[in-house]
């Protein structure tokens, strides 16, 4: 029998956020939205996703209202993160100290740190310094000691990414 590949019908509130992010590179796309990226060629290139099936990924998280279309700076719509996106901040950090924990020998591949203070972030988001529960604006991420230091070539976000960087400010190639 073949498996359904949505979650028509179901009332748990799980299957129904799976409907918005549980497509193969939406949690990834939405990832790298927090990182700042905004441009279609630059999730394009970044994630090296098909290009169809990124323009089905962002239809659908703008349908959902995860992520919104704005003018950008070169006169092409860009895409940035609603407020019902930064939602998921919890969720995107948790499943990075998850695979950190699990999958990454070296260490954390990115390190979470507040902006105001330079304090770490517990996987709670919590700032090792003054104990507050940091807001994703607030947050830094910088490269940890798994995080391994190779670039590829025609990816210039994958070398700014190397550097710390504050949490949802627009990354530019």
């Amino acid at each position: 029998m073949a498996l359904p590949n949505d979650y028509a019908g179901q009332s748990c509130s799980v299957a129904r956020a799976l409907e918005i992010v549980g497509e193969r590179w939406t949690l990834l796309i939405v990832r790298d939205a927090f990182n700042g990226v905004r441009r279609f060629g630059d999730f394009a290139t970044h994630l090296e996703i098909p290009r169809a099936v990124l323009t089905n990924r962002l239809r659908a998280l703008v349908e959902a209202q995860v992520l919104t279309r704005v003018p950008g700076p070169a006169g092409h719509d860009e895409y940035e993160l609603t407020g019902k996106g930064i939602k998921l901040w919890p969720v995107v950090r948790d499943l990075m100290a998850w695979g950190d924990e699990y999958y990454s020998p070296r260490g954390p591949r990115r390190i979470l740190r507040h902006s105001l203070d330079d304090g770490t972030l517990d996987d709670a988001g919590r700032c090792s310094e003054c104990g507050a529960t940091v807001d994703v604006a607030d947050t830094v991420i910088a490269p940890g000691p798994g995080l391994k230091k190779k670039r590829r070539g025609d990816d210039p976000l994958a070398a700014a990414f190397t550097m710390p960087h504050q949490l949802l400010t627009p990354a530019r190639s």
